[in-house]
């Protein structure tokens, strides 16, 4: 490579050197080579050179300058030598030959040597480009200079003044530092902070009970809130989407100021995603919507555009109704990543139904990160463009999109034409306002948020009010008891102390004549007679309707999935439980041994044993008088035997009187502690693992109360 005049040294001047080596970074890292002493009579400044050199977010900026001054008679000849590329990174030619040399006679006193060297290294995730000055003959073959930066732009007569800027603004920025490389990661305020623990708790209490499509759209709200708040909160990511021919590449080239999106008339144009970053920290970002470096663009340099822009980061995607799967499912992907949108659309599509219908409409919580654009206006006659703008207002309305006007938050609705310009620049005021209060990530979140919490609805939300009443908890512990024959223990019980009774305190003649009575009958073709078997089938047909009935009435009203795991978990607890109540039964049932007797029963007892002593001694009275070993006297043994037999009964007949109050008391407490064993065995493996299944859909209701609450924001 032929050395410019700019790297020749001074004639009869000192010699000097200066180096610069090039520094990775994030940004352009500008060096200036020494200047040489002057030397001799007609000695000049021998060498002044610079190299800029770094990468910045994928691509190296390097720029060669010098100058001479001084007079001298020999020629000049010059030798250059190579950059040296720095460890772990790609090497670029950025700056010229790193030396050069000229030796002659001159006037002065002897000869002089001038040298420069400056050399120039950079590392790019991308490319690395080559910044040249009017005056470097490294040219192109077409003989046109190149300019530097993230894409590379040929100098024209139209923006070389605006890239002549941008060098000199090269120039003059500083060095960073080692801050640069950790953009400060997005904080999310404490209300958004509690809805994504909300409904994480959600989550996590509702997986043995959802299934894993239900839950999967809030798991991925999670873990994409997780993803974007370990990155830049200093970013802002805006996709331009639109349909075919809506002219969202030729709207994302003028908010850039440059052509960096192929345009054209083929479709689709625009096949993958491409960046443009107005600042630097922002490949973490780009990163994660999987966009290669050979895809990430720079914009135009401008103070005025950098500073309003100043932390976005701008994707043009694929047509969203591409002929191309792959071009859809990119736009889905990227769509569910970025924190706002730009939706673009056309006079002729602006009301299409696959735009509305699956997009739009579905979108209608993002709305206040959201744009919609209506494109090519300069196609419309007249007022056309306001009425075309009134008709998308009107679809976007029953789209349920919130629109941004008189202060209310929502979707801005803007009208422009990216080919001549006419309201690009509302965009892009609205766009820096919106970039500069940085909380659209926070907000993305929240109604990410929101969209999962309404997809939950079904599942968590009910209109009334649920759960197992006292009532039911009594019906189902009386159907069990009814199921055991806890009344008719109580009845056996009652009538098992009064036959006690009889036997205590009845007269030994009326209970003989009972036994006789009762001794030869027999109960065949006057009662039913129910086998055990018969028995045992009734009673578990009565259990099993009794927990029907509790578990549909504990599941009335709850959502499917609650209502089913709830009706399982009573199914789950009747298993076995017949045979469990059978041996409470026998357990609790009618105590062993006699039932206990009262303390008057001895002196009923005394009473009947008198009366029935009278009798004897009334009749053994008469006995004697008829066989004549006593005197005849007929009162007295008459009376004795009158009292005896109208005494008895009446003594019997007081003790039953006085028998049936303790003997339903007796038969009551029966009755009261079968019920209890009952009603507890139905209690633990029936009512407490119903009583457990709502408790868990109380606690998840209560968590997703907590998930819809509205809070965003950053913090």
């Amino acid at each position: 490579m032929k050395p410019s005049e700019a790297e020749t040294g001074g004639v009869d001047g000192g010699g000097g050197t200066g180096t610069s080596p090039g520094r990775h970074g994030d940004g352009p890292t500008v060096g200036d080579t020494g200047d040489t002493g002057e030397k001799g009579n007609t000695g000049g400044d021998g060498t002044s050179g610079f190299n800029a050199g770094g990468d910045k977010d994928g691509a190296v900026y390097g720029e060669r300058t010098g100058s001479r001054r001084g007079s001298g008679s020999s020629p000049a000849s010059g030798s250059g030598s190579g950059p040296t590329p720095a460890p772990g990174s790609r090497s670029g030619t950025a700056a010229g030959p790193a030396t050069g040399t000229t030796v002659g006679p001159a006037t002065g006193t002897g000869p002089a040597t001038g040298t420069a060297a400056g050399p120039a290294t950079g590392t790019a995730s991308g490319s690395t480009y080559r910044e040249g000055s009017e005056s470097d003959p490294d040219l192109d073959p077409d003989g046109e200079a190149w300019d530097d930066g993230l894409i590379a732009r040929r100098v024209t007569e139209s923006n070389a003044a605006a890239l002549a800027a941008e060098r000199a603004a090269l120039l003059d920025v500083p060095a960073r530092g080692p801050s640069s490389h950790n953009p400060v990661p997005l904080a999310y305020d404490g209300p958004l902070r509690s809805r994504l623990d909300a409904l994480r708790e959600l989550v996590g209490l509702s997986r043995a009970r959802l299934d894993s499509r239900t839950l999967a759209d809030a798991g991925r709200v999670l873990d994409e809130a997780a993803a974007r708040r370990k990155l830049s909160g200093r970013h802002t990511v805006v996709a331009i989407a639109g349909a075919t021919g809506s002219g969202k590449s030729q709207l994302f080239n003028a908010l850039a100021g440059v052509a960096i999106s192929e345009t054209g008339v083929r479709r689709p144009t625009t096949a993958s995603p491409i960046a443009c970053s107005w600042s630097d920290g922002a490949a973490g970002l780009i990163d994660r919507l999987g966009i290669p470096g050979r895809l990430r663009r720079r914009p135009l340099h401008s103070a005025e555009g950098e500073g309003q822009l100043r932390g976005l980061v701008l994707v043009d995607l694929p047509d969203h109704d591409s002929a191309a799967v792959e071009h859809r499912a990119q736009v889905d992907r990227i769509l569910r990543l970025v924190d706002a949108v730009i939706w673009v659309v056309d006079p002729e599509k602006y009301a299409d139904a696959m735009l509305h219908e699956r997009y739009l409409r579905p979108m209608a919580g993002h709305a206040e990160v959201m744009f919609v654009v209506l494109n090519q206006i300069d196609r419309l006659p007249g007022d056309a463009a306001d009425q075309v703008l009134d008709d998308l207002r009107r679809l976007l309305d029953e789209d349920g999109v919130a629109l941004g006007e008189f202060g209310e938050p929502g979707a801005t609705v803007l009208a422009l034409s990216a080919l001549t310009g006419d309201g690009v620049g509302d965009l892009r005021d609205a766009l820096g306002e919106f970039v500069t209060e940085r909380g659209a990530a926070a907000r993305r979140v929240a109604a990410d948020v929101d969209s999962a919490a309404d997809q939950l609805r079904s599942v968590y939300a009910t209109g009334r009010r649920v759960g197992l009443s006292e009532e039911a908890r009594e019906e189902f512990a009386a159907r069990l008891a009814d199921a055991v024959g806890a009344t008719a223990a109580g009845e056996a019980a009652e009538r098992a102390w009064l036959r006690n009774a009889n036997r205590a305190c009845g007269t030994p003649w009326l209970r003989l004549w009972r036994w006789y009575q009762g001794r030869g009958d027999s109960t065949t073709g006057r009662l039913p007679v129910r086998t055990q078997a018969d028995e045992e089938a009734t009673a578990r047909q009565r259990v099993e309707q009794a927990v029907r009935t509790v578990s549909d009435r504990a599941s009335a009203g709850l959502p499917a999935p609650w209502a089913q795991a709830v009706r399982e978990a009573a199914v789950r607890g009747s298993q076995g439980l017949s045979e469990a109540l059978d041996e409470l039964a026998a357990r609790a049932g009618l105590p062993p041994g006699r039932p206990p007797r009262p303390g008057w029963w001895p002196v009923a007892v005394l009473v009947q044993a008198a009366m029935t002593l009278l009798q004897i001694v009334g009749g053994a009275w008469l006995a004697g008088q008829i066989a004549g070993v006593m005197a005849p006297n007929l009162g007295v043994p008459v009376l004795l035997m009158v009292c005896g037999i109208v005494g008895g009964p009446l003594v019997e007949w007081g003790c039953r009187m006085a028998a049936r109050g303790p003997a339903r008391r007796y038969g009551q407490d029966a009755e009261r502690r079968l019920r209890e064993a009952a009603g507890s065995c139905g209690r633990a493996r029936v009512l407490d693992p119903l009583a457990a299944e709502l408790l868990r859909y109380r606690e998840v209701r209560e968590q997703y109360g907590r998930v819809v609450r509205t809070g965003a924001g950053v913090g």
